[in-house]
């Protein structure tokens, strides 16, 4: 069983992924990889190519998700969570336990709200 991944789109704070990565987790961030300006479609591809969850804010990233699967189509799931909710330590605090108790495996076609 892989251990998850996660990507985080550019709306995402930098410092997400930076500090998931200080916690031994393997993080990617859109802003990292040049990704900036590319269509919500293409950073699923980018994150599949990866085989890693994508961290978002953005509600579109949900409804691609549940039309990927629809479709017949995988993805290698989604954590969301509203902007400002909480804040960045908080986030990658609640991250490191998906990354601890989640397998890849498990998040394939998912959805968690975090």
């Amino acid at each position: 069983m892989a251990r998850l991944k996660i990507y985080t789109d550019e709306n995402v704070d930098i410092r997400v992924s930076e500090g998931l990565r200080r916690r031994g987790i393997k993080a990617f961030s859109a802003i990292e990889k040049g990704m900036v300006g590319a269509s919500d479609i293409e950073h699923f591809k980018y994150a599949s190519d990866l085989e890693a969850v994508i961290f978002t804010h953005d509600h579109h990233f949900l409804e691609i998700a549940n039309s990927l699967v629809k479709d017949g189509k995988e993805h290698w799931g989604v954590i969301f969570v509203e902007m400002n909710r909480f804040s960045i330590g908080e986030c990658i605090r609640r991250l490191a336990v998906y990354a601890e108790v989640l397998t890849a495996e498990e998040m394939i076609n998912h959805i968690e709200f975090l």
